[in-house]
């Protein structure tokens, strides 16, 4: 029955985004409303990402200085082993994880609010796309914003991590920078770069989907937006796996 039901729900999801994907019937109004969904959805993610980068840049640091006082470790070792924590996992994957509670449950109680107040239905019955007019400026939108930031959240991280360098005697400034410096692969930032837009692409159409096919009133509205975060995080684990497998061998 489980089996079914998620078979069911992969094919309904794949139908939906073929309706998502269509061409627009307005390009005009579908540009406005994606500078729209990037202020919304994009810009005003900026402050928590940037607090967020800050002190888990300040933690890791910490971390790494606390698990590498041997002796026998360059000293180096903290700033480098920081900055790829950063690169590989933090700017991507976990910030990605902590987007999909505030921009999938944003998109999720969105549209299936409109979904149980009939504002979808009396778009379909003017003969609008409702799947395209409203799903495709937040998911084109999102992903488009999403590199950015990424980069912010590892400048931010390591700005943090500098912050500590700063402020206490755990590391010197000099010690740092050159760490963060040491062994630098630029495919690592391409790497979180493609890792970011394509959770981008499963928090802001796994949202949608479940806001969208919402029946009944409010409290399933919160019950999609639930379903939204956990699906979303559950499956930017299962890509991470799979991305980091394919683009790290």
């Amino acid at each position: 029955m489980i089996l079914a039901s998620a078979i069911s729900s992969f094919g309904r999801y794949w139908l939906f985004m073929k309706r998502v994907f269509s061409v627009p019937d307005k390009w005009r109004v579908f540009y406005s409303r994606t500078i729209f969904e990037i202020n919304k959805l994009g810009i005003d993610s900026i402050p928590l990402v940037i607090v967020i980068s800050i002190f888990i840049g300040a933690v890791c640091t910490i971390q790494m200085v606390l698990n590498t006082s041997n002796p026998l470790l360059p000293a180096y070792s903290v700033g480098l082993a920081t900055r790829d924590i950063v690169l590989l996992e933090f700017s991507n994957s976990i910030l990605c994880l902590i987007l999909a509670g505030k921009v999938g449950s944003n998109i999720a109680s969105e549209i299936g609010t409109m979904r149980v107040t009939e504002q979808i239905d009396a778009l379909d019955i003017m003969g609008v796309n409702s799947a395209n007019y409203l799903v495709l400026p937040k998911v084109v939108g999102f992903v488009l914003f999403m590199p950015i930031l990424d980069v912010l959240c590892i400048g931010t991280a390591l700005l943090g991590g500098y912050g500590v360098a700063i402020f206490t005697d755990m590391i010197t400034v000099s010690r740092y920078v050159y760490g963060i410096q040491a062994f630098f692969q630029e495919w690592y930032v391409w790497y979180g770069i493609i890792k970011s837009v394509v959770f981008a692409y499963i928090i802001a159409s796994v949202a949608a989907y479940c806001g969208f096919f919402v029946k009944g009133g409010a409290l399933e509205v919160g019950k999609a937006s639930t379903n939204a975060v956990v699906s979303s995080s559950i499956l930017i684990l299962l890509m991470d796996v799979i991305l980091t497998k394919l683009l790290l061998q």
